[in-house]
C-alpha cells in the first residue's frame, strides 16, 4: 500500500514531501502508513507571508469579526469530524480519545468564540482595567490597552493532541489577531493536516492566516523577532533547547511553554474506603493512567494517599486496572490503545526502569496481543509503590509518558503537601476530600507550585470535568518543571499574543482610541431623545441632561412602607445622625435609582427592547427630603450582539442642586439594530 504523503502548507501552497522526509509508523501494527516533511520549504517566505499577508488581513477585522470567523472553523470541523476520527485511530486513540482532542478541540474553538463575542469590544483595541486618574481635575487620564502583535505565532504541538493541541493555541492566537505558523509532531502530523485542510477548504480564514509544517522547522526560529511568539508544547529537554535559541534570547521573543509535569492527585485524609471519595479517587486515578495510554501532559504520574490507606489504594486500583481491555483502538470492546509509536513505547519502559529502582511495581497484566498487535506500540498500565518518598528523587523528576504511576504514602496534610511539590512545577494537582480546611490548606501550600488544583468530592462530582481536563475557560500551563507559562484562560490567553502599552492622554484623546466614553470627553447632544434612536443611530459620547427633581419627605416615607425597606437611616432622624455617613434621615439609594429613571426613560414603544441590568453603582453623598437630583446619561459603549440588536452601556450620574455627584453606574439596555 502507498504511502500517504502528508503535506506543509506555505507561503499559500502545499508542498509534498521530500528531502529529509520520515516515515511514520501506525500505532496500532507498526506498519508504515505515510511520510511526512521536506527540508527544502522556504521558511522566509512562510514567515512574511504570515507577517505580511495574514497578519493585516486579520488585524482589519475586529475582535467580534474574528470570534464569528473562529465559530465557523468549529463548525466547519464539526461537519467533517468523522473523517478526523478515522484518520486518527493509527496513533493508537480509542473513540473515546478522539472525544477528548477531536471534540475537546472544536470545543474550545466554540468557547472562545463566545468569549471573543461576550467579553471582547467590537473593535480593534481591548481596554485592559479601568481608566486611571492622573490629574487631579481629570484632564489627564491613563488607560492600557492590548493591540495586536505584528509578527506570527509558531505553534509547536505535542504529538498526543493532534487536533486539540493545534486548536487550544490557534483559536486565541486568531482571536488576538495574529497569523500562525502550526508545526504538529510528526508522529501525529496527518491527522493535523487533515484538520488544516479542512479549515483551509472552507474559504473562511484570510490568506496568510494559517500555515502548516509537516515535518522540521528548519531555521526558522532563526529568524523571529520581538513582534513574534513561540508556543510549545513537549518535553523539558526540547523546549530548553528551543527557549536557549540566541536569536530568541536576543530578540525577546516571547516564548509559551507547556512542558513535562510529574502530576500528583492527594486522598484527603477524610476519604476511607467505602466512601465516595474513596471510589472517587480510584475511579480518577484509573482514567487518568488509562485514557490516551496515559499519554497526556496532566495525567496523575504520583498517587499521594494517607499511609495506612496505601494497601487499600493499591487493591482497589490494581482491580480497576486489571479490567482494562487493550487491544486494537478501532474495536469498540477496547478501552485502552496503544502508545503513538514504538521509539515512544521504548521511552516509557526506560523510564519506567529508572522508576522501578526506587519503588516496587506492584501491577501490570499481559494484554495478551498477537498478530499485527503484537507489533503495535502497546505497553500495558504499571503501578508501582514508593515506600520512602522522602528519599527517593527519580519518581519525583522521571515522567514515565505513558500508563505509568506511582503510590506513595503520607504522614499529614504538610507531607502531603510537600511530596506534591517535590514534582517541581506541575500542570495539575488534584485533592480528593469533602472537608472544605483540608482543601484550604492545600491550596495555600500548593498553589504556588501547581498551575490548577482541581478539588473533586460528592457534592461535585456528578458534573466535574476530571483531574485531567484543561477548559478553555481556566489557565492550562504551570511553574517550574510545567514551562512557567499559560494557555487558554479565556481572554487571559489572548493577550498574550498582544502587547501591553499604557496609554496616556486626556479624556478625549482616551475615548477616541478606546472606542469607550471617558467622563471629561465631549458630550454630544443627539436630535432627539435617546431611547427613541436605534443601536446604529447612537454615537458614542451622546448625551441627555434631564431636568431636576425634588426629593420629599412624603417621598421617602411612600418608598420605605411601599417596598418595607424602614432602615433607621431613612426613618428615625435621630439615629440616622448618630451615624458618621448621615446628616439625618435620607432617601433610599433605590428611591433615587428609580426617580433617575423616571427623569431619563423615554416611556413609548421604541427601539430600547430591554433592561439588562447595571454595573458599578455607587453612592457618593446621600440626599435629603428637600434636595433636588438630575441625571446626565451618556452612551459609554456600544456592542452589537446579533443581526436584530446590540448592547449600549450608557453611564449614568446623578447630581444635586449644588451640582455634586450622589450616585454613579452604568445601565446595560439591548437596543433594536
Amino acid at each position: 500500500m502507498a504511502l500517504q504523503q502528508i503535506s506543509s502548507f506555505a507561503a499559500g501552497q502545499w508542498v509534498a514531501p521530500g528531502a529529509g522526509a520520515r516515515t511514520i509508523a501506525s500505532a496500532i501494527t507498526g506498519a508504515p502508513i505515510a511520510s511526512a516533511g521536506n527540508d527544502a520549504l522556504d521558511v522566509l517566505a512562510m514567515l512574511d507571508y504570515a507577517r505580511n499577508t495574514g497578519g493585516p488581513a486579520l488585524r482589519k477585522l475586529g475582535f467580534h469579526d474574528r470570534a464569528r470567523m473562529i465559530k465557523a472553523l468549529g463548525q466547519a470541523l464539526t461537519a467533517r469530524k468523522q473523517e478526523l476520527y478515522a484518520a486518527s485511530f493509527d496513533t493508537g486513540a480509542t473513540q473515546s480519545d478522539h472525544l477528548i482532542d477531536i471534540d475537546g478541540g472544536i470545543g474550545t474553538m466554540f468557547v472562545f468564540a463566545s468569549k471573543g463575542r461576550r467579553e471582547m469590544p467590537d473593535g480593534q483595541i481591548y481596554l485592559d482595567g479601568e481608566v486611571e486618574q492622573l490629574s487631579r481635575n481629570g484632564t489627564f487620564l491613563g488607560q492600557h490597552v492590548c493591540t495586536p502583535l505584528q509578527g506570527v505565532a509558531v505553534h509547536i504541538n505535542a504529538f498526543n493532541f493532534p487536533v486539540w493541541g493545534m486548536l487550544e493555541k490557534l483559536a486565541p492566537t486568531l482571536l488576538a489577531g495574529v497569523p500562525s505558523i502550526v508545526k504538529p509532531a510528526t508522529n501525529s502530523c496527518y491527522v493535523t493536516e487533515l484538520a488544516v485542510r479542512i479549515m483551509l477548504e472552507a474559504d473562511i480564514l484570510p490568506a496568510g492566516a494559517l500555515q502548516l509544517v509537516s515535518g522540521g522547522l528548519g531555521d526558522m526560529l532563526d529568524h523571529l523577532g520581538c513582534q513574534d511568539v513561540v508556543s510549545f508544547t513537549g518535553s523539558a529537554d526540547t523546549a530548553l533547547k528551543l527557549r536557549s535559541n540566541p536569536v530568541i534570547l536576543q530578540n525577546s521573543v516571547r516564548f509559551v511553554a507547556e512542558q513535562d509535569s510529574l502530576n500528583a492527585s492527594i486522598l484527603g485524609p477524610d476519604a476511607e474506603p467505602g466512601t465516595p471519595e474513596f471510589d472517587l479517587f480510584i475511579k480518577e486515578v484509573a482514567r487518568e493512567m488509562t485514557t490516551k495510554a496515559g499519554q497526556k501532559c496532566t495525567a496523575i504520574r504520583r498517587i499521594i494517599a494517607p499511609q495506612p490507606r496505601v494497601e487499600a489504594v493499591i487493591e482497589a486500583l490494581s482491580a480497576r486496572l486489571a479490567k482494562t481491555v487493550i487491544g486494537d483502538p478501532r474495536d469498540e470492546a477496547t478501552r485502552m490503545g496503544a502508545l503513538v509509536s514504538g521509539g515512544q513505547k521504548a521511552d516509557v519502559l526506560a523510564k519506567a526502569a529508572i522508576i522501578g529502582k526506587e519503588a516496587e511495581q506492584v501491577f501490570t497484566m499481559d494484554p495478551g496481543l498477537s498478530g499485527d498487535l503484537a507489533n503495535g506500540a502497546f505497553v500495558p498500565p504499571m503501578l508501582f509503590h514508593c515506600a520512602d518518598p522522602d528519599r527517593a528523587q527519580r519518581v519525583h523528576d522521571t515522567e514515565a509518558f505513558g500508563p505509568v504511576s506511582t503510590v506513595m504514602g503520607y504522614r499529614d496534610m504538610d507531607h502531603a503537601v510537600a511530596l506534591a511539590n517535590r514534582g517541581g512545577g506541575s500542570l495539575v494537582t488534584s485533592l480528593i476530600t469533602h472537608d472544605a480546611d483540608v482543601a484550604r490548606d492545600v491550596v495555600m501550600g500548593a498553589g504556588a507550585f501547581h498551575g490548577r488544583i482541581y478539588i473533586n468530592n460528592r457534592d461535585s462530582m456528578k458534573e466535574s470535568t476530571g483531574h485531567g481536563s484543561p477548559l478553555p475557560h481556566m489557565v492550562h500551563g504551570g511553574p517550574g518543571r510545567a514551562g512557567g507559562g499559560e494557555e487558554m484562560g479565556g481572554v487571559r490567553g489572548v493577550k498574550h499574543y498582544m502587547q501591553r502599552t499604557a496609554v496616556q492622554g486626556s479624556p478625549e484623546m482616551l475615548a477616541r482610541i478606546g472606542g469607550k466614553w471617558v467622563p471629561g470627553a465631549t458630550e454630544v447632544a443627539g436630535p432627539a431623545h435617546p431611547f427613541t434612536r436605534r443601536y446604529n443611530e447612537l454615537s458614542i459620547g451622546e448625551t441627555l441632561n434631564t431636568a431636576s427633581r425634588t426629593v420629599t419627605m412624603d417621598d421617602i416615607e411612600h418608598f420605605a412602607h411601599f417596598t418595607g425597606d424602614t432602615f433607621y437611616a431613612h426613618m428615625d432622624d435621630a439615629a440616622a445622625k448618630r451615624n458618621p455617613f448621615f446628616p439625618g434621615r435620607v432617601a433610599h439609594g433605590y428611591l433615587l435609582l428609580s426617580f433617575a429613571a423616571g427623569l431619563f426613560v423615554e416611556p413609548n414603544e421604541g427601539p430600547v427592547l430591554a433592561n439588562t441590568g447595571l454595573d458599578g453603582l455607587r453612592f457618593m453623598k446621600p440626599v435629603s427630603a428637600g434636595d433636588s437630583i438630575k441625571v446626565r446619561l451618556s452612551v459609554k459603549a456600544k456592542t452589537r450582539r446579533t443581526d436584530e440588536y446590540g448592547e449600549v452601556r450608557w453611564h449614568v450620574t446623578l447630581t444635586n442642586q449644588d451640582d455634586e455627584q450622589v450616585a454613579e453606574y452604568e445601565l446595560l439596555t439591548m437596543n433594536a439594530y
